[in-house]
């Protein structure tokens, strides 16, 4: 496969005020790429037999300059000369690597429209709202895709937003005289910008505005807080919006070993991440110093996310933390998450009940205690009619598939394991008490896995492709 250099990005930020861009080419592929120059204040010339209606409109107004000829080498070779940039933008291929390969024999940066071979710079899809520009590249791989990723950001930035970033541009010296610290003044303008205040700037209401960014400077003081936030069994796709907001206002993250990275990719960028996760006969931090580091970090000023899988409240001794927390009157919130049991059965295809078979649901956790023993209900566990979810059993299936059948359930009682369940590379084995353990090991099923046991298994489903 032939190897094409990738262009170089077109930052949004370049000023072009007064800067001569040539354009080549009169229809409307030609005029999206007029309009963005305009709108930097660019000044255009196009090269072009025939222009559109509305290219037609800027030059009979001076707002372009046409050169109405065809975009042969004589003409391109005369325009070329002076410019910054150069756009080749017919509907011709051709055509666009012959001016392509006019610019760069000129040492000017040339993009082909469509066409990242010959270009030498491209254009990312952009969003502009007044000094607030958000680009989008796939380094010209997928245009059309980028195009659709701006449509769907530019759908979720208010109204007004351009009117904010203004109000917020003018108020920055105040803030920064009053809050020399950069970490008070960025909890300030968060706190700002979660609140009535970023509501009037939006609408115009300067004065109202400032009214408020002056008591949120006055009542921000040095004591922090803790979010306890679960964030979902794996994939980043099930984050909460909640969840994600508090990502990205966080000063620090204490997580655990089965976040996978990609959600860690959603936390800001400048946050400090703390590892205190536990693996199996190996507790990187005891839970007791968890609950210390959390009071202690709040205390010291910082807003503090305590990330886990799943849900906190769900087998992630999230009401042991929040208990600590009330002792050392430290402000707290509480997240949920999608459970993992919720998360890894509904992307496995099995339901958790069915009124079929299944008119109830228990989660367990078969996490062995340090004597190697289980003390589960085992009774109340092996019961037909019901749903069985083990969380953190892998190591100790072959007691637990012993132990259920030992107090009444089959041999052949349906069960399966879902490992890294909702992740790109889940696993899920399907099988019976009798089989699974012997399945899952010739398999080398590891952690993190969920084990189901009950009729459902039966009623799994898979979506066609």
């Amino acid at each position: 496969m032939t190897h094409i250099p990738e262009p170089a990005w077109f930052p949004i930020a370049l000023r072009l005020d007064d800067v001569r861009v040539l354009v080549i080419g009169g229809g409307m592929i030609a005029a999206n790429k007029v309009r963005l120059l305009l709108a930097h204040r660019a000044k255009v010339a196009v090269v072009a037999g025939r222009l559109d209606a509305e290219m037609q409109a800027w030059a009979e107004d001076g707002t372009i300059t046409h050169v109405a000829s065809t975009a042969d080498a004589t003409t391109l070779r005369a325009a070329m000369p002076g410019c910054r940039l150069v756009y080749a933008a017919t509907d011709d291929r051709a055509v666009n690597r012959t001016a392509a390969a006019l610019a760069q024999e000129m040492n000017i940066p040339v993009c082909a429209v469509d066409d990242p071979q010959p270009s030498t710079f491209i254009t990312p899809a952009q969003i502009h709202r007044g000094l607030v520009r958000i680009a989008i590249s796939t380094g010209g791989a997928a245009p059309v895709l980028a195009r659709r990723l701006r449509e769907q950001v530019e759908s979720t930035i208010p109204d007004g937003t351009g009117e904010l970033a203004v109000f917020m541009q003018q108020q920055r010296e105040h803030v920064g005289a009053a809050c020399p610290d950069i970490s008070r003044r960025r909890q300030v303008w968060e706190t700002f910008l979660d609140g009535a205040g970023a509501q009037a700037a939006r609408r115009g209401d300067g004065a109202r505005a400032r009214a408020i960014l002056d008591d949120i400077i006055a009542v921000t003081g040095t004591r922090g807080e803790v979010w306890l936030v679960g964030a979902g069994p794996g994939d980043p796709d099930l984050l909460t919006l909640r969840a994600l907001h508090l990502m990205q206002n966080a000063d620090c993250v204490l997580y655990d070993q089965l976040l996978s990275p990609a959600l860690l990719d959603r936390v800001r960028r400048d946050a400090e991440l703390v590892f205190v996760g536990k693996r199996r006969n190996k507790h990187t931090m005891p839970q007791e110093e968890i609950n210390a580091e959390l009071v202690r970090r709040a205390r010291m000023g910082q807003r503090v996310l305590r990330l886990k899988g799943g849900d906190p409240f769900v087998f992630g001794r999230g009401g042991e933390e929040i208990e600590a927390l009330m002792d050392s009157a430290i402000p707290f919130q509480v997240v949920p998450g999608i459970t993992a049991a919720n998360g890894c059965a509904a992307y496995a295809g099995i339901p958790l009940t069915h009124r079929d078979c299944a008119q109830a649901c228990m989660f367990v956790t078969g996490h062995a205690r340090a004597d190697g023993t289980l003390h589960l209900p085992w009774d109340s566990m092996a019961r037909p009619g019901q749903t069985v979810v083990i969380y953190m059993g892998v190591s100790a299936l072959p007691a637990l598939c012993a132990q259920l059948m030992a107090h009444g359930l089959p041999a052949d009682w349906p069960a399966a394991i879902v490992e890294r369940g909702t992740r790109v590379d889940q696993r899920v084995l399907t099988g019976t008490l009798g089989a699974l353990a012997r399945q899952a090991a010739e398999a080398g099923v590891g952690s993190p896995a969920l084990i189901i046991v009950g009729e459902v298994v039966r009623h799994r489903v898979i979506s066609p492709e």
